[in-house]
């Protein structure tokens, strides 16, 4: 098994946010070709496996952007919002799972570089991981990529174009301060300022074990 080093975590995080930027353009061409089941939580040495679970995550959220954009037609009748609520709780089911894959191997990845740790000290912790982080820069590489066409649309007022232009420059500050944050994290961890951690979101509404609408309705009640 391969062991990572600090500044392999950082190069695949690097490579995260470029995947992230590429293909939101790329899709808007043509639509991925992914296998039907979605990929299990990558080994600790498969930083190509990450990659591919962060592409899932991505697509996840470049649908997610697409079908709230649908579900927010004027004309929209009750049939098109239902079924765009199904897809939206289905994607946002697997998008959270793949965050916690996306963790699972990094603090796997993680583990050999931290230092031990003080027995009386409390251990300190993030409030977001990295991978919700990454998911973050997701949705950034969408917002960017939406400002920008509408800085280049065609018959709206200069005044228009001139404030996209600006929300545009501003998208693209945070997506680097973004990343500089993770990238700063990583280095938390491996100095022992903070530990790594995956948080699991146990999503209720999709569960019909868990929504009292689903279960309470199943029995008759």
């Amino acid at each position: 098994m391969s062991t990572f080093s600090c500044d392999d975590i950082k190069t695949l995080i690097s490579q995260a946010f470029e995947v992230q930027a590429a293909t939101v353009a790329d899709w808007h061409r043509q639509e991925p070709a992914f296998s039907a089941s979605a990929p299990q939580a990558p080994q600790p040495d498969g930083g190509p496996g990450f990659l591919d679970v962060l592409a899932r995550q991505h697509w996840c959220n470049f649908r997610l952007w697409h079908v709230e954009d649908r579900a927010r037609r004027k004309d929209a009748g009750s049939e098109l919002i239902a079924e765009c609520k199904y897809a939206i709780d289905k994607l946002n089911q697997e998008r959270n799972d793949l965050i916690e894959r996306l963790d699972m191997f990094l603090v796997g990845a993680l583990a050999p570089l931290l230092p031990p740790q003080d027995g009386g000290a409390r251990a300190r912790f993030n409030t977001e991981t990295i991978g919700v982080a990454l998911d973050r820069g997701s949705i950034l590489a969408l917002k960017i990529y939406h400002m920008k066409e509408q800085a280049e649309r065609q018959g709206v007022t200069p005044d228009f174009v001139a404030e996209c232009t600006r929300k545009l420059s501003v998208l693209a500050e945070q997506r680097a301060d973004l990343e500089q944050s993770v990238m700063d994290l990583v280095d938390d961890y491996a100095q022992g300022r903070k530990r790594p951690k995956v948080y699991y979101q146990f999503k209720m509404y999709n569960d019909p074990r868990l929504n009292p609408e689903l279960y309470t309705r199943k029995a008759g009640a």
